[in-house]
């Protein structure tokens, strides 16, 4: 008789098809109580447990599922915030399939514990019974900047405010939470949700002030000048990059950048409530294989297209997309058009779009990401109608801070360098991390990157 601890791993409940594709509500609801108990008593308790070594923020996994496990729900919280500030955040959009769940002991012979619902499950009872205050530590006067209140800079502020910082977090949009806010879609993660945890971060005596350009509203000149004697840079990488082909300044195409902060940040979904519009066609295409793609497409079906493809040059098996997200884009009647490139934007006498000239693919040689080259197909070239398209294959660094900082070091991409080991940059006590070091990444990948920092920010103060 097969084990049940290595067969009996839920699945996520979530909302319907046919409910889901007509609002931007959640769409997974979460485990129920009896599920998540029972899925922690799974949990072997290892000795030597792997699934901490896979978790960038260094969560006591064992020791939160232990306590799950025995009912005892507040001490788990406890547990997961003793590293995690924004557990609601992880527990829905980190990719805990490729990390700690990877390198738990049973999924060798059945299904790893599912780790990121059971940290849904705990932040979402917090939430319902009300977040209490946290104990704030005794200040030691010393003042640290963060530059973007994205998941790297939410991250650095609050573990540097946890041992006695004070920690004002810049931000330059009028919300915070980075790319949490402007990138990832209300059915992904609600911003009620973004908003709970940034107030637990301020609830640490974290300050925060919106609408505050760091290089343009003020300098980090200025920021000495005001007594902070050390920084984070957690800006992100929101420069869009373009294909460069024929068409591509026509009426009907967008960034993802521009698509998804237009629905998401400026609430474009809920027009005319909010006076942000955005046009969308009947045939919507989008070209990338990544969540951004993922979120683009799922966030077009919502907003009214009547048909919505993906183009990937590559095959399901190489997207970078969680393999949840794809499922459920593919559940709503997303149409992945693999093996497939954009050669030309085809336009009308007005300059709108109306169709993209394609080529088809074949997988070569491995290129430098590890994952098989495409090759295009000579003579394979047809055309997809289509009257609105989002380019979403990636990301730049943002430039507005790095251009006032002649003395960082950037690599040819543009990106800020840093010590791997502790996170600092060419300049003394600036230290960086996120997709401005990176490019674009995971959430956890950026917040394990502020966490590093918070650690060695510390250890330079104290040597200060």
């Amino acid at each position: 008789m097969p084990d049940s601890r290595l067969t009996g791993r839920p699945k996520m409940p979530q909302r319907s098809v046919a409910e889901r594709i007509r609002d931007f509500n959640e769409v997974p609801v979460g485990l129920p109580e009896w599920a998540a108990v029972d899925e922690a008593r799974r949990c072997l308790q290892c000795k030597k447990p792997g699934c901490m070594k896979g978790c960038p923020v260094e969560i006591d996994i064992p020791g939160f599922i232990g306590l799950l496990a025995q009912g005892k729900f507040d001490a788990a919280v406890a547990k997961i915030k003793e590293k995690n500030s924004l557990p609601a955040i992880c527990g829905r959009v980190c990719p805990q399939e490729e990390q700690c769940e990877n390198v738990c002991v049973l999924g060798k012979k059945g299904q790893p514990i599912a780790v990121g619902y059971l940290e849904r499950f705990l932040a979402d009872y917090e939430r319902d019974k009300g977040i209490g205050a946290p104990e704030i530590p005794t200040s030691n006067g010393r003042k640290v900047g963060i530059i973007g209140s994205g998941p790297s800079g939410l991250t650095c502020a609050g573990d540097l405010a946890k041992i006695g910082y004070r920690v004002t977090i810049f931000e330059a949009l009028h919300a915070a939470g980075g790319v949490l806010v402007y990138g990832i879609p209300e059915f992904r993660l609600p911003k009620a949700i973004v908003a709970q945890e940034v107030n637990f971060v301020k609830s640490l005596g974290v300050d925060l002030e919106v609408s505050t350009v760091i290089g343009k509203t003020l300098t980090l000149e200025d920021l000495k000048d005001d007594g902070y004697e050390a920084f984070f840079i957690g800006s992100g990488a929101g420069l869009p990059h373009f294909m460069n082909l024929p068409g591509e300044n026509l009426n009907g195409i967008y960034s993802a950048n521009e698509f998804l902060t237009r629905s998401n940040l400026m609430k474009a979904f809920r027009f005319p409530q909010y006076d942000t519009p955005i046009k969308i066609g009947r045939k919507v295409a989008v070209i990338g294989g990544g969540n951004v793609a993922m979120d683009s497409a799922r966030t077009a079906l919502r907003l009214g297209a009547e048909e919505v493809c993906l183009i990937y040059r590559r095959t399901k098996k190489e997207m970078p997309a969680r393999i949840e997200e794809a499922e459920r884009a593919e559940e709503e009647g997303i149409n992945c058009m693999i093996l497939t490139n954009p050669v030309r934007f085809i336009g009308n006498d007005n300059k709108w779009l109306r169709g993209v000239e394609c080529i088809q693919m074949e997988l070569g040689e491995p290129d430098e990401s590890g994952r098989r080259r495409p090759v295009p197909v000579p003579g394979s070239e047809f055309v997809i109608p289509v009257d609105t398209l989002v380019v979403a294959i990636g990301q730049g660094p943002n430039p507005l801070l790095l251009e006032t900082l002649p003395d960082l070091q950037l690599n040819r991409r543009g990106y800020i360098v840093i010590d791997e080991e502790t996170g600092a940059t060419s300049i003394p006590g600036v230290f960086a991390g996120g997709d401005i070091v990176t490019g674009a990444a995971t959430v956890i990948s950026a917040m394990g990157a502020g966490k590093k920092a918070a650690r060695s920010i510390d250890h330079y103060l104290l040597r200060k």
